[in-house]
């Protein structure tokens, strides 16, 4: 089975799909990454912000970040090797790399929020 691993660049959080405007783009990574992780494939995204050790103990991208910056990002990784860099995988070469239908993997996640509304004592 493929691994696929996407680095970002620094974002806000994990997506990058929080604030007042969000980058359609983000939008739709989050839902491919999210759909193929529902259907248990091995595909992770990592963000500068949060993860930077990451990003220094893989050699491929540390090099790539050395050699062109962070112009560089997001990079991914198909099975450890450079793929794409400086934009993100299109929804046809994710549903490729995973023997899926590119309609697949525009599904949205779904926020569950759970109150608890005991009263105080």
């Amino acid at each position: 089975m493929s691994k696929v691993e996407i680095f970002d660049p620094a974002m806000c959080c994990s997506t990058g799909v929080c604030g007042p405007s969000v980058d359609p783009e983000l939008t739709r990574m989050a839902s491919a990454v999210y759909s193929l992780e529902k259907k248990g494939f091995d595909i992770k995204r990592f963000n500068l912000a949060n993860e930077p050790a990451v990003f220094a103990e893989n050699h491929a991208v540390n090099k790539l970040l050395h050699e062109k910056g962070p112009d560089s990002l997001p990079i991914t990784l198909l099975d450890g090797e450079t793929v794409k860099e400086g934009k993100y995988p299109s929804n046809e070469e994710l549903a490729k790399w995973f023997g899926v239908k590119a309609e697949e993997l525009t599904e949205k996640p779904k926020v569950r929020l759970k109150i608890d509304l005991k009263p105080l004592k």
